[in-house]
């Protein structure tokens, strides 16, 4: 099965329809998920009908989305291997339109191939990062900026329902990831700059942010000019170490790390596309 719920206690889907049957949730799971007596049934049968939506979609990708979903859709096409493609685009106001395809993954992965010029090389771009590829002046908010054409017009993909998929894994991501106290737990990071010695904040609340801080603690050249979000450069105050003690923490906060904010891998923070070693452990680990 290529749908993996990334979280070390909970269940696959694969593993469910494997065994024909239903297996007891883990007890460790319902004990992190804080769920008590009162609540256990109702909790197990929202995941399972969860979980069976995002299933009842694998195979060739046909089942994915209905004709009135897509109807009128640019580039709109089932490709073999479970997913479909479709044309997609993003518009800055001073390069233009950065036209791309766009592949959705039943699991929910969301990738996307640049055509901005001929011969670009960008390929797999997760939408945040063809965002800020395209040029983009108000980076940040992919949902509303890249668009499909419908019908001949430009739609968000906000607007339509190419994100289900991705809405409906985010929020069994987070589900799974979240601790005692019902939040998500990570906490914020500081990464140095290599050029001014500056630390500067980054916020996981996100995938998105998570693969910002990602991609940036792995980088060896990292620069305050690369945040994808805050528009900073090295002439920028740094953050005062009063301040940088408040990390987020929901049991203290003033806390140096718990067990309540401090994360060792989950869907949010690993990124089955990334090819560092980290990721790529916990991708197998996952499949396994």
């Amino acid at each position: 099965m290529h749908i993996i719920f990334s979280c070390s206690t909970s269940l696959r889907v694969s593993e469910v329809e494997d065994r024909g049957e239903r297996e007891p949730f883990d007890e460790i799971w319902l004990q992190k998920m804080n769920v008590n007596e009162g609540m256990r049934e109702e909790k197990i049968a929202r995941f399972y009908q969860m979980a069976d939506g995002v299933a009842a979609a694998v195979g060739d990708g046909s089942t994915m989305f209905t004709e009135e979903e897509v109807r009128d859709m640019g580039g709109f096409k089932l490709v073999a291997g479970g997913h479909v493609e479709v044309t997609c685009g993003c518009t800055s106001y001073c390069y233009g339109d950065a036209v791309g395809t766009l592949r959705v993954f039943a699991n929910g992965d969301l990738e996307i191939s640049c055509d901005c010029t001929p011969g670009c090389q960008e390929d797999k771009l997760s939408p945040a990062a063809f965002e800020k590829h395209s040029g983009r002046e108000t980076a940040r908010k992919w949902k509303n900026n890249i668009w499909v054409i419908v019908d001949g017009e430009k739609v968000p993909l906000s607007k339509t329902a190419l994100l289900k998929y991705y809405n409906r894994a985010l929020t069994l991501t987070k589900t799974a990831s979240k601790s005692q106290t019902g939040r998500v737990c990570h906490r914020d990071e500081f990464i140095r700059c290599t050029q001014c010695k500056k630390q500067r904040r980054f916020r996981l609340r996100t995938k998105d942010e998570c693969r910002a801080f990602h991609d940036a603690f792995i980088s060896d050249d990292w620069k305050c000019s690369d945040m994808p979000y805050d528009k900073i450069t090295c002439t920028d105050d740094e953050e005062r170490g009063s301040r940088r003690v408040y990390r987020g923490c929901v049991r203290s906060t003033t806390c140096k790390g718990c067990t309540s904010c401090v994360c060792f891998g989950c869907g949010t923070c690993r990124f089955s596309d990334c090819c560092c070693q980290t990721c790529i452990d916990f991708t197998t680990n996952s499949k396994a």
